[in-house]
């Protein structure tokens, strides 16, 4: 029974104040989930009460079969954006067909992402990295901020991930910018900013959505020009199977392919990120999640809602409420009932520009400038791979962007594979120690002997490096006489690997230099020895360290022992 609804381990040994905390975590984020849904919708392109039928059902279902209790499941900014960008190729956006699109999307994204699971292809995780995610991110975020200007103008708004398209859209109609709209939208962006920096726990967006509908019911903005939201339907969305139409889950699938995968990708790095503050308590896993994603998807579909996943903001102000179970899930799923039961009459008179001022600031605060500083600091090639990811993306497009992306990983995961990292070593002076003399420039490097530490597996696809390695140490070095390999590092060997070895040797012996292998863990000598590597070479050449291999201590155990 765990095993499906592994939420029950929570309620173990669940406390009064276990339960207050859920109580405020689940009301902080349904309080926030409120504005942050109706501003998704309209990203995607939907009428905004559809963000709160995806706030109930998708939530409720994961609650139940995934694996995080602080992940808040509803829409999200970068996924409302691709919805968009797939839908409005085959529909009008705000039309009937339009949402049916959308909804039929969620359908199609929650049977793949059930599909992989069932598969077990939660392993893909390991497979695209975080700089290309957050490169796609950013360039999202920044699409949509610029997305949303026409709104903040009091402009039409114009449905695209193209943001070439999206500039010049805004400059051309610079004629007809409404300056009352800007001001209203401009007012609640610096409220919303001056709520953050106060407190974050401070439900900024209520507030500002509280604001714009006191405005325009206490002035006749509407009256003025100020567009609103208008009416919204009140009470539960009613039961519907989604329109199935082969020609629309054609055209569709390829974005619904798309999406399970993105949408899995930042629901599982959310969940994955939060988990390590929960480590004794619960693990995350992967196949789990892309069922449970999915089975909210699906779920949603029959009610109205678009594709959903874990969101950032959401799940970082979860877990900072002090959400102890997935009760705090269920606490924001009621309260946004309650208010779609006793609330949308007010949503009426809610002016659009307030929304667009919302999803601005929200999408926004996604771009983490201190991490790209970091990975600027740290890594170059991680901060390359994210800065081609956002590029590509910000010039090509969303499912372009995720391509390349993915493409783009596993190619630095290939390069990273076949140039492992390798070290000359030296004697550093007055102890036994071995070290590299790019760190250790001090460490004696005997110019007759060369010590070369090898850190990684050696299979087929870098034994090439190292023979590379080693014909530049004979050129650099035209007296040696003796090369060490340390094969410390050396977790495996495949036989392509063995062959490399006894190219090693043979290119060292026509050039007249003895070869050496010192300390080797148990399973690479196991296959050194049944290969014939160590017969061809002899068990002289083998040692348990560098200090023996020097000092010609070697050990007639090292090939008699499983160790």
């Amino acid at each position: 029974m765990r095993k499906i609804f592994t939420f029950l381990s929570a309620f173990d040994q669940y406390s009064a104040l276990d339960f207050k905390s859920d109580l405020i975590a689940g009301l902080t984020v349904g309080v926030m989930l409120i504005p942050q849904g109706m501003a998704y919708a309209m990203i995607a392109g939907l009428p905004p009460v559809h963000g709160l039928y995806a706030a109930i059902f998708p939530p409720l279902v994961y609650a139940i079969f995934g694996s995080s209790r602080q992940l808040s499941v509803g829409p999200a900014a970068m996924d409302s954006m691709i919805v968009a960008a797939g839908v409005s190729t085959i529909a009008v956006a705000g039309s009937h067909n339009y949402v049916a699109m959308a909804v039929l999307l969620a359908l199609l994204v929650g049977v793949i992402q059930i599909t992989m699971g069932i598969l077990r292809l939660g392993y893909i995780t390991n497979f695209v990295s975080i700089p290309v995610i957050n490169g796609f991110i950013y360039a999202v975020a920044l699409t949509i901020a610029f997305g949303q200007l026409n709104s903040l103008f009091g402009l039409p708004v114009l449905i695209s991930e193209d943001l070439y398209e999206l500039i010049i859209h805004f400059i051309h109609q610079s004629n007809e910018y409404d300056w009352k709209t800007l001001a209203l939208g401009l007012g609640a962006i610096v409220l919303l900013i001056l709520f953050k920096k106060i407190h974050t726990k401070i439900p900024g967006g209520l507030i500002v959505l509280a604001f714009g509908i006191i405005i325009s019911v206490a002035f006749p903005v509407e009256h003025a020009g100020v567009k609103m939201v208008g009416e919204v339907p009140d009470g539960l969305p009613g039961f519907s199977l989604p329109l199935f139409d082969t020609d629309a889950i054609r055209a569709l699938f390829p974005i619904a392919l798309t999406l399970a995968m993105v949408g899995f990708l930042e629901a599982f790095s959310v969940g994955k990120t939060i988990q390590r503050n929960h480590k004794r308590e619960y693990e995350i896993l992967p196949n789990r999640e892309f069922v449970a994603l999915g089975a909210g998807n699906i779920f949603g579909s029959f009610f109205g809602a678009f594709p959903t996943t874990g969101g950032l903001s959401r799940s970082a102000v979860c877990e900072e409420a002090g959400a102890r179970s997935v009760l705090a899930t269920m606490v924001s799923v009621l309260l946004i009932i309650l208010t779609l039961i006793f609330l949308t009459p007010l949503f009426a008179h809610l002016p659009k520009a307030i929304l667009s001022a919302i999803i601005f600031v929200l999408v926004l605060s996604l771009i983490n400038w201190k991490k790209v500083q970091y990975l600027w600091n740290t890594d170059r090639m991680d901060f390359y791979l994210m800065a081609s990811t956002f590029l590509v993306t910000l010039i090509f497009g969303i499912e372009k962007g995720v391509i390349i992306g993915v493409i783009l990983s596993l190619l630095v995961l290939v390069y990273k594979t076949s140039h492992p990292h390798m070290a000359m070593l030296g004697k550093v002076k007055g102890t036994d120690h071995y070290r590299s003399l790019a760190r250790y420039p001090t460490a004696y490097d005997h110019p007759d002997m060369a010590i070369l530490r090898f850190d990684s597996r050696l299979f087929f696809a870098n034994i090439g490096s190292l023979k590379q390695k080693i014909e530049k140490i004979l050129l650099e070095k035209p007296g040696l006489k003796w090369l060490i390999l340390d094969a410390q590092s050396i977790s495996d060997i495949d036989s392509t690997g063995l062959e490399g070895l006894n190219d090693i040797y043979d290119l060292l012996c026509d050039a007249g230099v003895s070869f050496t292998m010192v300390s080797i863990i148990g399973p690479v000598r196991d296959k050194l020895k049944i290969s014939g590597f160590v017969e061809k070479i002899g068990v002289d050449h083998f040692f348990p360290s560098i200090s023996a291999a020097v000092e010609g201590k070697s050990s007639t155990l090292l090939f008699q022992t499983n160790a």
